[in-house]
């Protein structure tokens, strides 16, 4: 369901529970389910409070891990700032149950993150900066990722490099429905660019997907530092780099690989199965990733 208001809403669902006694208490439990702005193409909610998904009956996916602010508080520009407690909630491996066994037989993996509304001190919500690492099943590439934002607004930040000089640098702000791609190698993170709601999107990786963090936190983070000024995204240069300079853009419709636009990413695997190959197997894409644009 596509909101053009481009907000998120909630809605509180009780559920009622009836004790198992002869006196019949009802307890009611309270679940915040954010109203998504994008339909994903399976049966899987976001919810605020607990933070965390809820998953359809024909829909599989793990219990969610919970990432908290003191758990990231070392990968801040200020270690000590305040901001909410739970920052953000990721559960990695979901889709719709008959899709188990083509999804693993195909090397893919489908993602699902939502951020907390608000601010780390000075500093959106933000993931850490990190690169993928190599896989053996893409012949020692580092793979892609292909994101899908279903509510809130994102901005991928990438860069070539996480050595002094990064390269080409991007942020690419990206509203429901729209997609961005990652290519292999690079350096990325992905930032909250509205801190008045909350941020949910899913995800194209690797099944043997993994994150090396040590060039990037040698440098004490990424080439440009994202900081929050009167309800805006403003960039500072990280001056561990040199000679980078940043595009800020939206993002691309991704013809050489077949991306539809407007259509779910998940819809897009279901109805053509080896479309996302190039996520698992980039090597097999090379001349694509010459140049790349995001």
């Amino acid at each position: 369901m596509w909101h053009a208001q481009g907000f998120c809403a909630f809605v509180i669902l009780a559920v009622e529970f009836e004790a198992q006694n002869s006196v019949k208490t009802k307890i009611t439990s309270y679940l915040t389910f954010q109203i998504m702005q994008f339909n994903p193409g399976f049966d899987i909610k976001p919810i605020a409070k607990p933070m965390g998904f809820s998953y359809g009956n024909e829909t599989f996916g793990p219990d969610v891990e919970i990432r908290t602010l003191d758990a990231i508080r070392k990968s801040l520009w200020d270690p000590e700032c305040s901001g909410p407690e739970q920052v953000y909630a990721i559960a990695m491996d979901v889709g719709k149950i008959k899709h188990k066994e083509p999804l693993e037989q195909r090397h893919l993996l489908f993602g699902v993150v939502t951020y907390a509304a608000g601010t780390l001190g000075k500093e959106p919500v933000r993931s850490q900066g990190h690169i993928h690492k190599k896989s053996d099943y893409a012949q020692g590439w580092s793979t892609p990722e292909v994101y899908e934002i279903w509510s809130g607004e994102a901005i991928i930040y990438m860069q070539e490099s996480a050595n002094d000089y990064p390269g080409r640098c991007f942020a690419v702000h990206a509203l429901p429905g729209e997609v961005v791609l990652v290519p292999p190698g690079w350096a990325h993170a992905t930032i909250s660019a509205n801190a008045s709601q909350p941020l949910t999107f899913g995800a194209w990786c690797d099944r043997e997907y993994g994150f090396d963090y040590d060039d990037v936190r040698a440098h004490g983070g990424l080439a440009f530092f994202p900081f929050v000024k009167e309800g805006k995204i403003v960039w500072d240069k990280n001056k561990k780099y040199h000679g980078q300079e940043l595009t800020i853009k939206s993002p691309r419709i991704y013809t050489e690989f077949g991306l539809e636009p407007g259509v779910p990413i998940y819809s897009q695997f279901e109805s053509a199965m080896e479309k996302f190959q190039f996520v698992p197997r980039p090597d097999l894409y090379q001349n694509q990733w010459k140049q790349f644009v995001p």
